[in-house]
């Protein structure tokens, strides 16, 4: 017979390793890459023309940082461009507008994407409706 302290400390070490599992995953970074569109807001300001408030999770690291936000149509024009000037190193995830984007008759989504230094367009995209 197997006394009850070995099946005890067993599920006890199968509890701390979902735990600590669970612990990594919901805690690690979630980064798809160097620079992730993690959330938008858009508004319509007149006929075709939209302001976005942009929320980037980037991976931050003195002049190594997220440069840009772009608003691109579904085909990959790009109709808006807000360029970053410095690293958000202390401010993560950080918001940025890109306003008066002029979208063209019939785009009833854009795609929004940030641009890192050194990594590129490595990041998640957002696909954002445009209000009416």
């Amino acid at each position: 017979m197997v006394s009850p302290e070995p099946r005890a400390a067993a599920r006890g070490l199968a509890v701390v390793g979902m735990l600590a599992l669970a612990s990594a995953c919901f805690s690690a970074p979630a980064y798809g890459g160097a620079a992730d569109v993690v959330a938008a807001t858009v508004r319509r300001v007149a006929p075709g023309v939209y302001d976005f408030d942009v929320t980037v999770r980037s991976v931050d690291r003195g002049s190594d940082y997220a440069d840009a936000i772009e608003v691109l149509a579904p085909d990959g024009r790009r109709l808006g461009r807000r360029d970053l000037l410095h690293s958000h190193e202390d401010e993560q995830p950080f918001t940025r507008d890109v306003h008066g984007v002029k979208v063209p008759a019939g785009v009833a989504a854009v795609v929004i994407r940030a641009h890192h230094r050194s990594r590129g367009y490595d990041g998640r995209t957002l696909t954002i409706t445009l209000p009416r």
